[in-house]
């Protein structure tokens, strides 16, 4: 059964990772879906491998003047949305005494501005029905060092969740997030760590896990599908975790 048959779909951050694989399993779904990027070859490439139900716009999530003008982009491809997925986003590191006004203005722009702006903006072509899905992370239910800017991005969009959800409800537009743990993605490309530190976070969060293993793309994808599909039409305003129980369960 396509439980997303005949949606359309907006994706933003969607050329890897978990923004890729909730791509395909939209698709499989029954999707046509729409997917943003920084770079103009990556969502060239990711389109081709996406196949016909997919499109790709060049928008860079922390660029207000992107963010303004991609509704009429989208319109040009469709001009409806039943879904949008604010998957964009990255996260850099950096102990309390070394943060600096880069540090946070580049993570809050992309997280925080860049979600509550892409919500505003899509909103118009949202009809009642449609569903809307934030990424938080599980980096809000534990304190983290070097993760000060960060976990605050995201708790910001954890409380966008909440307060979204009370003023769309009358509109019959339902809003959730998903709340990803440690996954196997490209997820530290942009950060500022170097490969021995980020095999030395990978090292010391896995013992956590009780699942004893890292979580892949497609089994985030798939709660994301959930989100957006009629199978969760009593849920609005909630956060899934999907984490292999870290840290939560000892």
């Amino acid at each position: 059964m396509q439980k997303l048959k005949n949606k359309t779909a907006l994706i933003t951050g969607g050329t890897s990772g978990i923004g890729k694989a909730t791509a395909i399993d939209f698709i499989e779904n029954g999707a046509s879906v729409i997917i943003t990027g920084r770079f103009k070859n990556t969502v060239d490439d990711t389109v081709i491998e996406l196949g016909s139900n997919a499109k790709g716009i060049v928008s860079d999530a922390g660029k207000m003047e992107d963010i303004l003008s991609l509704a009429d982009k989208v319109k040009l491809i469709s001009p409806q949305v039943d879904i949008l997925y604010v998957n964009a986003g990255f996260g850099k590191y950096a102990p309390l005494e070394l943060i600096d006004e880069t540090h946070f203005n580049e993570q809050f722009n992309v997280i925080v501005k860049g979600t509550l702006f892409m919500v505003q903006q899509i909103l118009p072509l949202m009809k009642e029905g449609g569903s809307i899905i934030l990424n938080t992370s599980i980096v809000t239910e534990v304190g983290m060092p070097n993760s000060s800017v960060y976990s605050a991005a995201k708790a910001a969009v954890q409380s966008f969740t909440k307060s979204f959800a009370s003023e769309l409800a009358p509109r019959k537009i339902r809003i959730n997030a998903v709340s990803p743990g440690p996954i196997n993605t490209n997820y530290f490309d942009r950060s500022n760590l170097s490969s021995d530190q980020v095999q030395a976070m990978a090292d010391a969060v896995m013992p956590q896990v009780p699942l004893a293993r890292f979580g892949e793309p497609s089994e985030v994808a798939k709660a994301v599908t959930f989100l957006a599909s009629a199978d969760s039409s009593f849920m609005h305003g909630t956060e899934l975790f999907v984490d292999g129980g870290f840290p939560r369960i000892k």
